[in-house]
């Protein structure tokens, strides 16, 4: 029962009319509104009474993200960095993919350039991924939050559609705060050393023989293409999360079902979205590599007249399969464990203050 001016409004079964003769009821209306009535100072009751998120907290938890999206983004690039440089190759060229073109692309590269050239251009992927990494894991804890405000959800999951659009958004965010590093990370992957010497060289020449528009060149088809990408990614990891935790009697998944997680999740991500993803890298590279510069869907046209829709819009898919489920299953939980790492030491600290 709850205390109120006048009396006691009571909000258990007898006083919703279980056990009371019919003769002192009250009305259909009259009960309905004191039903409301309790409901609603239940409702104020519990906002009222619990914490409000200190703006000192929220910057932590913003600082926490940007910190562990950063690392974690690091680690999964440079994992799968010979792999991505191999893709990126044979993406913007004309030749047939096939896993064996692939391993004598790498084993030639290691022959002529020595080791640590597989990893060209993982500079720039870093100077980029760091960046993006941070803002798209921070700009996803954000947009959840948001969202379970707007869905009245007090630190739940979200409902499915809402879970698509909080990963697709970040997608976007980051997406259109790094661009021009992207860019950048492409040029250097397919051009000999002797081009490019470092990121500001790209930069600088970019400026004096293209101009700076050139820099967002293929922007479209990155957006278009990152909304089904982080869209899905972000809701299939979560989701088989929510699915573990209903299933599994509350527990944390481990780190390897983490990773398990996170490889279907780029699976179906890198799989959606891979064609856009083939488009992107023609209209970044077209000032190197004498493709013309085009529209998407012109860009399209000409990719499936000439190479043949699945061959060429779907080139170096099969490599993808190896090195997206690794790169996200990477990247996803060593951002939830640093998180979990994050909040000990912060617990820990709090304790002894």
């Amino acid at each position: 029962m709850i205390n109120v001016p006048g009396g006691v409004l009571r909000t258990d079964p007898e006083a919703q009319g279980a056990s009371v003769p019919p003769s002192v009821r009250c009305g259909p209306g009259m009960g309905d509104g004191l039903k409301d009535g309790a409901v609603r100072l239940r409702e104020e009751t519990e906002a009222a009474l619990s914490p409000p998120v200190s703006p000192q907290k929220g910057r932590r938890d913003v600082l926490s993200s940007l910190l562990s999206g950063a690392l974690a983004g690091a680690l999964a690039k440079t994992t799968v960095a010979p792999l991505d440089r191999t893709k990126i190759i044979f993406q913007v060229s004309s030749k047939r993919f096939s896993p064996k073109e692939a391993f004598r692309l790498i084993y030639h590269t290691y022959q002529t350039e020595g080791f640590l050239s597989l990893w060209r251009g993982n500079s720039a992927t870093m100077v980029r991924v760091v960046p993006y990494a941070a803002i798209q894991f921070s700009a996803h804890e954000e947009y959840k939050r948001v969202l379970g405000r707007y869905y009245g959800l007090r630190g739940g999951a979200l409902p499915p559609w809402p879970r698509l659009l909080a990963g697709a958004l970040a997608g976007i965010t980051a997406a259109s705060l790094t661009y021009p590093l992207d860019l950048v990370r492409a040029r250097m992957a397919v051009t000999p050393k002797e081009m490019y010497s470092n990121i500001f060289h790209v930069f600088a020449r970019i400026y004096r023989e293209e101009g700076l528009r050139t820099l967002y060149h293929g922007f479209a088809p990155t957006v278009l293409g990152v909304i089904p990408y982080a869209g899905l990614s972000f809701f299939t990891y979560e989701t088989l999360k929510g699915l573990h935790r209903e299933y599994g009697g509350g527990r944390q998944p481990s780190p390897g079902e983490r990773m398990l997680f996170g490889a279907c999740a780029g699976l179906l991500g890198q799989s959606a979205s891979y064609p856009l993803d083939v488009v992107r890298r023609r209209l970044q590279t077209a000032g190197v590599t004498g493709h013309p510069r085009a529209s998407i869907a012109r860009t399209l046209r000409t990719i499936a007249r000439d190479e043949g829709a699945v061959r060429g819009l779907y080139k170096g898919l099969s490599m993808n399969w190896v090195k997206g489920p690794v790169a996200v299953g990477v990247s996803f939980t060593t951002f939830d464990l640093l998180q979990i790492l994050l909040r000990r030491l912060q617990g820990a600290a709090a304790r002894d203050a």
